[in-house]
């Protein structure tokens, strides 16, 4: 159904934060770049900072944040814009947060003035990009290696509990200042379940969700319908592979096994799995594919496809009720219950209406979870062209979404 590199291309995008294209040959500038060995550690010759900001001519930091559950994370700092600003003034620190099967790098694709990261730097930001642990800048660990399976056992959750308290907690206390944040797809996830649990709140100023993901059920995508139910009914496929790597002749069998499902049309994945992008270039999408798919867990991989079965935003299920009982003390896994999120917390949500991952009913759920939040602190925007990617890599992106971010973070101001 296509050869190895489609199927590269739709295990990253059969889900969530997807791109997925006919392959074509890649520009390797980046590749050479950010040619890290597995495991390697960032440096500052071969971090993000010195392959995709200084050589723009921006300042840029490479940071360490190390979670409670021992993973350190690549974290780059952009502290201000190319022409640098008034000597001695706090800039408003903003952190931002990429989808699954991603990295840092995803944001910074487009040209300088076409990227959120650089845009918001010239405008005043003090920028942080956080990169999830498992991918190819943050597969380090206190105690452990990737190549062990505990280094895996994490999903969703424990972004939540873990990962995102950690950045909020470093980016609080090197710049003294309450925090915007800035997600997408998956990163809207997390911080909407850390929310409502009444995580990082205190360190938050206000939060910009692009592309939100909560509720899944209304997902237009064959193929992303069939992996969410191989992946929580199949799971046997991938038995013994604690990390999702589409290197890997495991996984590539099991995406030839979801390809070769009824209606599942593997060669026509941008529209089929994210919805029709209106606005890629073609350029850019050469330099995603040196870089993508990263790894995650395949546990986190099962836990965004319960999502979709279930229907509820809750905790990972173990799949027998005594094992739930052991992590929960209770049968049933919780439920992350998003009308908890303050009612005063300033939040901008931006969704497409050519979204086959973050679908407009699914959208329109989680605002029904959100209508008792003031007023005046929730700001909507639809775009009727967009689909999942445009969000991030659209040529129209500043106009059509990021000038809107920007002018909402300093409306908090």
């Amino acid at each position: 159904m296509g050869g190895p590199g489609l199927l590269n291309l739709a295990a990253w995008s059969f889900y969530v934060l997807v791109l997925a294209v006919q392959p074509h040959q890649a520009h390797s500038s980046i590749r050479g770049s950010l040619g890290l060995n597995k495991g390697a550690v960032a440096s500052p010759e071969n971090g993000l900072c010195a392959s995709s900001v200084t050589v723009h001519g921006y300042k840029c930091e490479e940071h360490e944040v190390t979670t409670k559950d021992g993973y350190i994370l690549s974290v780059q700092r952009i502290p201000e814009g190319r022409v640098g600003g008034t000597a001695g003034t706090k800039k408003q620190p903003v952190l931002i947060q990429h989808g699954v099967l991603a990295d840092g790098l995803t944001w910074l694709l487009n040209s300088p003035d076409q990227n959120l990261p650089l845009i918001l730097a010239d405008n005043g930001f003090d920028v942080w990009i956080s990169n999830t642990r498992g991918t190819r800048l943050s597969r380090r660990h206190v105690s452990l290696d990737p190549s062990q399976p505990a280094f895996w056992n994490w999903s969703w959750d424990e972004l939540v509990s873990f990962e995102l308290p950690a950045l909020f907690d470093y980016v609080y206390g090197q710049t003294g200042q309450k925090i915007d944040y800035v997600g997408h797809s998956l990163g809207t996830l997390t911080a909407l379940a850390s929310f409502s649990e009444g995580k990082l709140v205190n360190q938050l100023k206000s939060a910009a969700l692009l592309s939100p993901i909560a509720y899944l059920s209304h997902m237009k995508t064959a193929l992303g319908v069939v992996a969410a139910k191989s992946f929580v009914g199949e799971i046997s496929t991938l038995f013994g592979l604690a990390e999702f790597n589409t290197k890997w002749e495991a996984v590539g069998d099991f995406l030839k096994f979801l390809c070769d499902h009824p209606g599942v049309d593997c060669f026509d994945l941008v529209t089929a799995l994210t919805g029709k992008n209106c606005c890629f270039n073609s350029s850019t999408v050469d330099l995603l594919l040196t870089n993508e798919p990263q790894s995650t867990s395949t546990m986190n991989l099962v836990h965004l496809s319960q999502t979709v079965r279930d229907g509820v935003v809750a905790k990972y299920n173990y799949g027998r009720p005594d094992y739930n009982l052991m992590h929960y003390g209770e049968a049933v896994p919780p439920i992350y219950n998003l009308s908890n999120i303050p009612h005063d917390l300033p939040m901008f949500l931006s969704y497409g209406g050519q979204d086959a991952l973050s679908d407009v009913l699914d959208v329109k759920h989680l605002l029904d979870d959100l209508k008792s939040h003031d007023v005046d602190k929730l700001s909507v925007q639809f775009i009727k062209d967009y689909a999942h990617v445009d969000f991030i890599m659209g040529v129209n992106a500043k106009d059509a979404v990021y000038n809107q971010v920007v002018k909402f973070f300093k409306g908090q101001h």
